[in-house]
């Protein structure tokens, strides 16, 4: 594809890798974040910073956004400052937050209101897999969006899904993150269990990894829980946010989502004890700790 200017608000964990695979390919990338230190760096890979959102806007066909929650979309997507408000006509806002089902919904009414083009992104994976390139990416909105902005996705994504008109891809990241969130209570109880029954960690966690179990989701923390490294790539308070969404949609849907009431409490549990900044796998230390197996 040709060299496209694009624009990228937001160089977090998971921005920052995005944004410079696009760089690499050879696009133009204009960044804005309002943590200068977070700027900086992904301009030292190439990126243009900009003043302001507006002056991003100005230079760009295609606008990322990669953005904590749901207010801060709303502020930078609807505001008078915000994308939609500078965002040239033709051109195409792609939010890639994980955020509620409605507040996306609103920016989506704001960009109709406004004849903008509009596309919801979602990516499953961490900082880790957007360095190799290998996040699995699924939008919704516009087929005629999408056509234009895969080619881009295809820079950082091993698999591109297109899966409806509206919200669908914001409903899909959250459906995606309960599994993951329930799946870390999971292994928690579960190598406590092998623990307090006289099973080597090491040979447990290879066995685990191996066996039916095994999804890429414990085979990649087996090498981490096995030095019990808690190093976050994605913290107790992320999921704890993640989870806060999740049983507004199931609220929203009335689909009761038990499981995810009792994984939120867990993370407040880990949270209150300290443990919030700490990856969200913390789950098998707090499992430990229950068990009488407490390691630190």
């Amino acid at each position: 594809m040709k060299p496209m200017r694009v624009g990228w608000i937001g160089c977090g964990k998971l921005g920052q890798p995005m944004a410079a695979h696009l760089i690499a390919a050879g696009h133009s990338v204009t960044a804005f974040d309002i943590d200068p230190a977070a700027l900086a760096t992904l301009a030292a890979k190439g990126a243009h910073p900009a003043p302001s959102i507006g002056a991003l806007c100005q230079q760009s066909e295609v606008v990322f956004s990669s953005l904590p929650d749901d207010r801060v979309l709303i502020e930078v997507g609807c505001s008078s400052g915000g994308v939609l408000a500078h965002l040239p006509d033709q051109a195409v806002f792609v939010d890639t937050s994980t955020v509620s089902p409605s507040a996306s919904a609103q920016v989506a009414a704001r960009a109709a209101a406004l004849e903008r083009r509009y596309l919801r992104v979602a990516v499953s994976g961490n900082p880790v897999l957007a360095e190799a390139a290998q996040l699995t990416s699924f939008a919704s909105g516009s087929g005629d969006d999408f056509a234009v902005v895969e080619p881009l996705l295809a820079q950082f994504s091993k698999r591109i899904f297109l899966v409806g008109r509206d919200e669908q891809a914001r409903t899909l990241k959250l459906v995606i993150n309960l599994m993951i969130a329930v799946s870390a209570g999971m292994l928690g109880e579960a190598l406590a269990l092998g623990e307090k029954g006289g099973l080597d960690w090491q040979q447990m966690l290879e066995v685990i990894s191996e066996s039916a179990v095994g999804s890429p989701m414990v085979k990649y923390k087996a090498p981490p829980l096995a030095g019990r490294d808690y190093t976050s790539t994605f913290s107790c308070e992320q999921m704890a946010k993640d989870l806060d969404l999740i049983l507004a949609a199931s609220a929203q849907y009335q689909a009761p989502v038990p499981l995810a009431a009792h994984m939120r409490q867990m993370y407040e549990a880990l949270m209150a004890g300290g443990q919030g900044p700490d990856d969200y796998i913390a789950t098998v230390r707090h499992a430990e700790r229950r068990a009488g197996l407490a390691r630190d």
